[in-house]
């Protein structure tokens, strides 16, 4: 049993999730000494392009094709031609079993966790080991089809709006944006899961309506709360683009530190992202592939979701509250650090952490190195956009470089990779500039996009800087 002390008699002992164990521990050291170099971005990149997004555009689709063939190539799309239909059967059939068990464990965790039942400490953890467990296991079926990579899969499914659509429902935002992020009011009732102890504090999940009628689905945020802290700080910290921090094992987690530094930690899923995925659509992929919209809608939404865990932050504890993100989250925390100067007082943030992050969203969305492999504007100009209206909508989303952040800029702590393509170095540093942001919290390495979190896994100056503030 894990984590079991050496005198089995001790009262006091309960059983934890599972933690990184020693070997574990080593592993991701030796991958921060070995892989924290530009090379390992253009493998990255590579490997995303040609390997992880169209095996995950066919997982996609395999998870809502009953296990049949027919059905499967409609969705992906993908034509008939040249395709042992035999062998596809034999992916499809245990991908639609691991679906299945997943979604039969999905229904016992919602129960347990969420239901009136009460739940021993150790079945909440071997119930929520095995919803890890599962969701590892059907994720990892992707490479199932990889048979099928030699035909010409599509990466993303693509359906761009019209210009007339968005027109119609943001052009009026161009002028005044303020009502698109405005707190909700009423806040919608939060859900408090069950408690199970985790490798580092305590584990237990917020859900809500999500205040968007765009998105309208329920939003889950995993909190990390240390144990024997009164009234801790807490940072809401967002994932970046196709992250599934929640359903998968061993990825890099940049802020686990903070919890062991008496720092609250509440990770929420961004729209279209784990538990929101869209039935046959990879997490992430309704972003890029319904641009403009995609990332009008899921900024807009997450920020109003953001608004309420702040809320709840505040009414749970008197620490300071801060915001922050990698990637696509460091992008939205960009923006609710200018938004948010408009919203009542209690949901203004103090702080931030920002790590791999462009000052405008267009850099990212539209002219990083994703959205060149994705071919987001390549699509909308299909759609019948011109070169220069693709990004018309994006403005709508950038932080305002004229004004300052809602927050002291002594109280943001930036990490940049000089070669990041991905969401471009360049103007991230020149926000930095124009919100005064001091050189002792400007992190600064020369790595692309995907070295940064492997370099962080060496040196953890940033979050320890982060540290440093929210408990001074």
């Amino acid at each position: 049993m894990e984590n079991r002390p050496s005198s089995l008699k001790d009262p006091e002992w309960h059983p934890r999730l599972r933690p990184e164990d020693a070997v574990a521990s080593r592993v991701r050291g030796a991958m921060g000494l070995l892989l924290a170099y530009p090379y390992f971005d253009r493998l990255s990149l590579w490997t995303l392009t040609h390997y992880f997004f169209p095996l995950s555009r066919m997982w996609a689709a395999a998870t809502v094709s009953g296990g049949v063939p027919e059905r499967f190539l409609a969705e992906v799309p993908l034509d008939v031609g040249g395709i042992d239909l035999d062998k596809l059967q034999s992916a499809l059939f245990p991908t639609e079993a691991a679906r299945a068990t997943a979604a039969a464990v999905d229904a016992a965790w919602e129960h347990s966790f969420f239901g009136p039942q009460h739940r021993a400490p150790e079945e909440l953890v071997a119930i929520e080991t095995a919803r890890r467990d599962r969701h590892h296991v059907l994720n990892t079926t992707r490479r199932k089809f990889r048979f099928l990579l030699k035909h010409p899969v599509p990466i993303v499914h693509s359906e761009p709006p019209s210009p007339d659509a968005v027109e119609a429902a943001y052009g009026a935002a161009l002028k005044d944006r303020d009502r698109l992020f405005s707190a909700p009011d009423p806040m919608p009732e939060i859900e408090v899961s069950r408690r199970v102890p985790g490798a580092v504090g305590t584990n237990y999940w917020l859900r809500f309506n999500s205040p968007s009628a765009q998105l309208g689905d329920v939003v889950y945020a995993r909190v990390y709360e240390p144990e024997g802290v009164e009234n801790p700080p807490t940072l809401i910290f967002g994932h970046g683009i196709c992250v599934e921090f929640d359903l998968w094992h061993g990825l890099v987690d940049e802020v686990n530190e903070l919890c062991r530094m008496g720092i609250r930690v509440i990770r929420p899923e961004a729209p279209w992202h784990g538990r929101r995925r869209p039935a046959g659509r990879y997490s992430g992929e309704t972003i890029v592939g319904t641009a403009p919209f995609g990332p009008l809608y899921a900024f807009t939404g997450a920020l109003r979701e953001w608004t309420v865990l702040i809320d709840w932050a505040r009414k749970t504890s008197t620490g300071r509250v801060a915001i922050g993100g990698s990637s696509l989250g460091a992008q939205m925390a960009l923006l609710c650090a200018d938004v948010a100067r408009n919203w009542p007082e209690r949901l203004r943030p103090e702080a931030m952490l920002l790590i791999t992050h462009s000052g405008y969203q267009q850099d990212a969305l539209l002219n990083g190195a994703l959205a060149k492999v994705w071919k987001s504007r390549e699509a909308m100009i299909e759609k019948g956009w011109s070169a220069e209206t693709a990004g018309k909508y994006m403005p709508v989303l950038d932080p305002d470089w004229d004004s300052m952040p809602v927050m002291n800029p002594d109280r943001i702590v930036s990490v940049l990779g000089s070669r990041d393509h991905v969401t471009p170095f360049e103007s991230g540093l020149g926000l930095l500039d124009a919100w005064k942001v001091p050189q002792e919290n400007r992190f600064i390495w020369r790595r692309g996009h995907f070295s940064v979190p492997m370099t962080m896994i060496r040196d953890p100056g940033p979050v320890r800087r982060m540290g440093e503030i929210m408990t001074r």
